[in-house]
C-alpha cells in the first residue's frame, strides 16, 4: 500500500471530513483511518468507510496520528485547536479545511507556535447538502485547494511536502496564499454569491407568501442562480461571523453596483454592465 501517512485522524464527519476519509482509501493514501465524531456520525461514517475506526475521543482520535485533519465548521475548528494542544503528537502535521483562514491561523499560532505544524487549509469544493451521507471521494477532483502556511519558510517541511503530495493525489489543484488575502478573496467569490442566491430566494418566497407569483415559470435562470440557496445556515454562520468585515465591504459593493443599474435601466451606460459581465465569463471559462 503507497501511503503518505501512516496514521491520520479525521475530526469532524461531515461532508468535507467524510469526502477526505474516502479519497485517502481510494487512493491509497493512509493505512489507518480514525474518525472524531458524535457516535451516531461515526457510526454512519463507518458504514461508508469513510473511516477504518471511529471514536468520541479526542486524545485517543489524534494521539497517534501524523496526520490530523480539522474538518467541522469554524467555530468548531477554532475552539478544537486549543483542545488539541498537548494530545496532539509535536511531529504530527494538522491541517483544517475551514472556509476562512485568518482567525484560525492566528489561533493555531497563538496555541502550537511550531509544535506540532500547522497547515491552513481550504479545498474550493463542496455541495449544496451538507452531512457524511454525501461525501464523495471525488469531490475534490479538478478543485482548487487553497493552502495557507503559517511561515512561507514551512514549504520545504517533509510533513507538508508529504501532505501536498496527498492534495495532488486525491485530483485537487494546489494554490498558496496569505490567510488575509484569502479572505477577502472568498468574501467576493464565494460567500457574497451564497448570500445572493439566499437573498434572491428569500425575496421571491416572501413575493410569493403575498402575491401568489406563479413561481411554476421560474426557468433555468432563476433555478441557476438560487442553487447555492440550498446551503445550510449551519455552515455559513461560522463564515459570515469570522469574515464579518471582507463580506460587509463586498455586499457594499454589490448594493452599490445594483443601484447604478438601477439608475441607469433606461440608456446605455447598462449595456456597458453587461458587456463586462460578458467579458469576465469568457475570461472564466479560459481559468482552468
Amino acid at each position: 500500500m503507497d501511503t503518505n501517512f501512516e496514521t491520520v485522524a479525521i475530526v469532524g464527519l461531515g461532508l468535507m471530513g467524510g469526502s477526505w476519509g474516502m479519497a485517502l482509501k481510494k487512493h491509497r493514501l493512509a493505512a489507518r483511518r480514525i474518525g472524531f465524531g458524535r457516535a451516531s456520525t461515526v457510526e454512519r461514517a463507518l458504514a461508508m468507510d469513510a473511516v477504518d475506526e471511529g471514536t468520541d475521543d479526542l486524545r485517543k482520535a489524534v494521539e497517534e496520528a501524523q496526520l490530523i485533519i480539522l474538518a467541522p465548521p469554524v467555530g468548531a475548528i477554532l475552539n478544537l485547536i486549543p483542545r488539541l494542544e498537548g494530545i496532539a503528537s509535536p511531529e504530527a502535521l494538522l491541517t483544517d479545511v475551514g472556509s476562512t483562514k485568518r482567525l484560525i491561523c492566528e489561533r493555531a499560532r497563538e496555541v502550537f507556535g511550531g509544535e506540532p505544524l500547522f497547515l491552513g487549509g481550504h479545498p474550493l469544493a463542496g455541495k449544496e447538502r451538507a452531512g457524511v451521507e454525501n461525501a464523495d471521494a471525488a469531490l475534490f477532483t479538478n478543485a482548487r485547494y487553497v493552502l495557507t502556511p503559517l511561515d512561507e519558510g514551512l514549504l520545504g517541511d517533509p510533513r507538508v511536502k508529504a501532505f501536498v503530495s496527498s492534495v495532488l493525489a486525491i485530483g485537487a489543484r494546489p494554490y498558496f496564499m496569505d490567510p488575509a488575502r484569502h479572505d477577502r478573496a472568498l468574501a467576493f467569490l464565494s460567500h457574497l454569491p451564497q448570500l445572493v442566491s439566499s437573498g434572491l430566494a428569500s425575496l421571491i418566497a416572501e413575493e410569493n407568501n403575498h402575491s401568489q407569483l406563479p413561481v411554476e415559470l421560474a426557468a433555468s435562470g432563476f433555478r441557476d442562480v438560487t442553487r447555492l440557496a440550498e446551503s445550510p445556515y449551519s455552515v455559513w454562520r461560522d463564515i459570515c461571523l469570522t469574515n464579518h468585515e471582507n463580506i460587509q465591504q463586498a455586499l457594499e459593493a454589490l448594493i452599490g453596483k445594483l443601484e447604478f443599474m438601477k439608475r441607469h435601466l433606461n440608456d446605455h451606460a447598462l449595456e456597458r454592465e453587461f458587456q463586462q459581465a460578458a467579458k469576465l465569463r469568457e475570461e472564466l471559462k479560459k481559468v482552468s
